[in-house]
């Protein structure tokens, strides 16, 4: 009886040492790591609206709002043109106008001028106005440089570089696409082609096919 009775204490004790070794290898066990939760995903068409939204927070806007004044009404433009008169940019108001700021010396206002020509002469009959706007020369510099490429729109004279400040052209060719109504819908740091040119007047001439 003895000797089962010390078979059947020998078993719970090898029972029992188990447990606590098993216990103590859960113990030191390291914590599980958790799985990560993914961020939320925005839907596309609320990206799309985030994208078109304008410093004012009007959905449908461009991309490009608030860069350039593009959305806002365009600043003021009172200048001396080449060979006589003024450009005022109030008295246009009723005609879509692309404003170009440049210098003789830039090459890219070289390779511009020809394109602006072309569009100039296809869409006279659709009220386009397209003034270039020479900074920092003088008149017989602008003049001469119109000549030369047969410019047959009105180059204006900024010698001051007061308006180029205004209108933010920091740097040489900036183009701006202004509608009707006076507002810059448009703008492109040049030198640009017929891709982003035709883009600009289409923003102004909405009614009109623009080709490149």
């Amino acid at each position: 009886m003895w000797s089962r009775l010390s078979v059947v204490v020998g078993l719970l004790a090898g029972v029992a040492a188990a447990a606590l070794i098993i216990g103590g290898i859960v113990t030191l066990a390291p914590d599980p790591v958790p799985t990560p939760t993914p961020p939320p995903t925005v839907p596309a068409t609320a990206s799309a609206t985030a994208a078109a939204t304008d410093a004012t927070g009007s959905p449908g806007a461009s991309p490009k709002a608030g860069l350039f004044g593009i959305g806002e009404p365009a600043p003021d433009l009172v200048v001396p043109q080449a060979g006589g008169g003024v450009i005022d940019l109030a008295a246009l108001k009723g005609s879509p106008v692309w404003v170009n700021f440049m210098g003789t010396y830039c090459p890219p206002c070289i390779d511009e001028f020809p394109l602006m020509n072309g569009y100039a002469a296809r869409h006279a009959d659709d009220d386009l106005v397209i003034l270039a706007i020479d900074v920092k020369e003088d008149e017989g510099t602008a003049a001469a440089f119109a000549e030369r490429l047969g410019a047959i729109f009105p180059v204006g004279l900024d010698e001051d570089g007061s308006a180029a400040e205004r209108w933010g052209a920091i740097a040489l060719p900036v183009h701006f696409w202004i509608d009707r109504d006076g507002i810059v819908r448009d703008a492109a740091l040049g030198g640009i082609g017929p891709d982003l040119m035709s883009q600009g007047l289409q923003a102004i001439l909405p009614d009109v096919t623009v080709e490149p």
